[in-house]
């Protein structure tokens, strides 16, 4: 089944790798005979799908998470396997949509207003005056 990312970009179904393992976790005797932990794999590097520009986005962004030019989810949430595979499917789609998604605006810096200068130095006063008010008084 093919993994749809966005409206311009599926992933076809022969570049995913699937793999199966025994889930740890309780679930008594059912865990010890399936395989319902899914790992999920796409080769970011050799994609057929990508063009150059998000391939190069995607290697950038997902960094971190590539092991050999590919990217890999697990789930192992669910006690049945095709629940994960769909759950593998999802984090998936939500991690190269993020990848694919234009960094925001850089932040400009901007002065603080003389308003906020003046409640930032009233808060000053206002807990110096408090403090004050809880010291012990002089002795004479």
């Amino acid at each position: 089944m093919d993994l749809v990312v966005t409206p311009e970009l599926t992933i076809p179904a022969p570049e995913l790798e699937w793999r199966f393992s025994r889930s740890s976790g309780p679930g008594g005797q059912h865990v010890n005979t399936t395989d319902t932990r899914v790992a999920l794999s796409w080769n970011v590097a050799g994609s057929a799908v990508l063009s150059d520009e998000q391939r190069t986005k995607l290697l950038q962004r997902l960094n971190n998470r590539l092991i050999a030019g590919a990217v890999v989810v697990t789930a192992s949430e669910q006690r049945s396997q095709l629940r994960n595979r769909e759950i593998a499917l999802a984090k998936l789609a939500e991690m190269v949509a993020d990848g694919l998604t234009p960094a925001p605006a850089a932040r400009r810096r901007t002065k603080p207003t003389r308003g906020s200068k003046v409640r930032r130095l009233d808060a000053k006063k206002q807990r110096s005056a408090t403090k004050q008010l809880r010291q012990k008084p002089p002795r004479y």
